[in-house]
């Protein structure tokens, strides 16, 4: 069966180091907090002016006036700062991001990543996407693998509007881990019970297997 958000989200947290700052986009992304590993010293960044983001909040420890850049409601652990998004973009243009965690829309196989518009369609805009994706050290995209009529999302290149170029490292979707390479899209692991044959038929742009791949633990 393949993941839900949550299984993306807790997969993505697996590549989070002891001592990164990390930037979580809008979407799927916003859940890896939930999931951090207990003991593991991780900063957290939302670029409408926020350091140190804990967990979404339960029903009791909802604040208004604390939210992402998604404007949804957030936690913030001791030690955390507010401040103005001037600051926070001068964090991210001065490269002191290691890890940015964005959704996309598309993302070819040479890494080009398009998650901000889609033509005569209402969407919230490129946010903070444009800097993060050139400035940022590692780039980690969680997407759907298919669109809703099940068209494949990873092509051979990108259709909509691009947000940067050969920028992605790594994309986990609902249904593979799969690493971007000079040659293509390599495939890591696999969603339990999804088989090579089905990541290869949702998947436009070229696939490199090689091996045996394991089934995504989480």
């Amino acid at each position: 069966m393949s993941l839900d958000k949550h299984g993306i989200a807790k997969r993505i947290a697996q590549e989070v180091e002891d001592g990164f700052y990390v930037n979580l986009g809008i979407g799927i992304p916003t859940l890896v907090a939930n999931y951090i590993p207990d003991g593991m010293n991780v900063v957290l960044q939302s670029e409408n002016g926020l350091l140190g983001m804990g967990p979404f909040p339960t029903e009791d420890e909802v604040d208004p006036d604390l939210i992402n850049a998604g404007k949804q409601t957030v936690t913030y652990l001791d030690g955390s700062s507010l401040f103005s998004s001037a600051e926070s973009f001068a964090m991210i243009r001065g490269e002191h991001v290691q890890l940015t965690i964005l959704g996309a829309m598309e993302v070819s196989e040479r890494g080009d990543i398009a998650n901000w518009k889609i033509p005569g369609k209402m969407v919230k805009g490129m946010g903070g996407a444009m800097d993060l994706v050139a400035s940022a050290k590692n780039i980690i995209v969680a997407m759907q693998h298919t669109s809703r009529d099940g068209q494949s999302k990873l092509l051979k290149n990108c259709s909509l509007p691009i947000t940067g170029l050969g920028c992605v490292k790594k994309i986990v979707t609902d249904l593979a881990v799969i690493d971007v390479t000079p040659e293509g899209f390599r495939l890591l692991e696999r969603a339990p019970g999804v088989t090579v044959e089905q990541i290869q038929a949702a998947t436009e742009g070229t696939l490199i297997v090689e091996g045996d791949i394991p089934e995504i633990k989480v």
